[in-house]
């Protein structure tokens, strides 16, 4: 399961700030509190477990990387929220 390299990341962050500047200086707080539904995060939780002891399908690894590139969507969207809302406090 292969990651996005630092240069990708930046790249994917950069291409999509001047969308996120426009987005979320009414909604920053909401997404920087977001946490996932304690239903998805617990089958998020048992596909770890099963992928950590190599017991997932292949229907359930499509699944688990598919929720694996979301958590890291939204990680790079709460990390533009926290800048947003820096740099609201700053002004």
């Amino acid at each position: 399961m292969g990651g996005m390299s630092t240069a990708a990341s930046n790249a994917f962050e950069r291409s999509i700030s001047p969308i996120i500047e426009i987005l979320l200086p009414q909604k920053a707080r909401d997404v920087v509190d977001y946490q996932p539904d304690p239903v998805l995060q617990q089958r998020i939780e048992e596909l770890a477990l099963r992928s950590t002891e190599g017991e997932l399908t292949d229907d359930e690894r499509a699944e688990y990387e598919g929720y694996i590139r979301a958590n890291k969507f939204v990680a790079v969207i709460q990390r533009q929220a926290r800048r947003v809302l820096g740099s609201q406090s700053k002004g």
